[in-house]
């Protein structure tokens, strides 16, 4: 016996699925120019996504030719919405290069 779906069917995005389990701790790396305040901004923004966010937490890696600064940042992630507009905001940064 076959099956027929309706239209009232929902067929799940497989996009929308996320393997995190929320509130979850959440590791983003953050490469940008090495300027002052660099760091300083990142943890602003970190911080208007999560209040709970430790500043002491962050650890830094300069670039082999010092001109960039590696920033990870560790998150309480609580839902894909947070996570896809903190990187957002970071990307939009004018420092930030590369968000992962």
């Amino acid at each position: 016996m076959t099956e027929n779906i309706t239209d009232d069917a929902v067929i799940p995005d497989p996009r929308k699925e996320s393997l995190i389990e929320y509130p979850s701790q959440f590791p983003i790396k953050v490469m940008g120019a090495k300027t002052d305040g660099l760091v300083h901004a990142i943890t602003q923004i970190a911080e208007q996504f999560d209040p709970t966010f430790d500043a002491t937490t962050v650890e830094l890696r300069d670039s082999k030719a010092g001109n960039y600064l590696g920033v990870t940042i560790t998150v309480t992630a609580t839902s894909r919405e947070q996570l896809d507009d903190l990187y957002r905001a970071l990307s939009g940064h004018p420092s930030v290069k590369v968000v992962l």
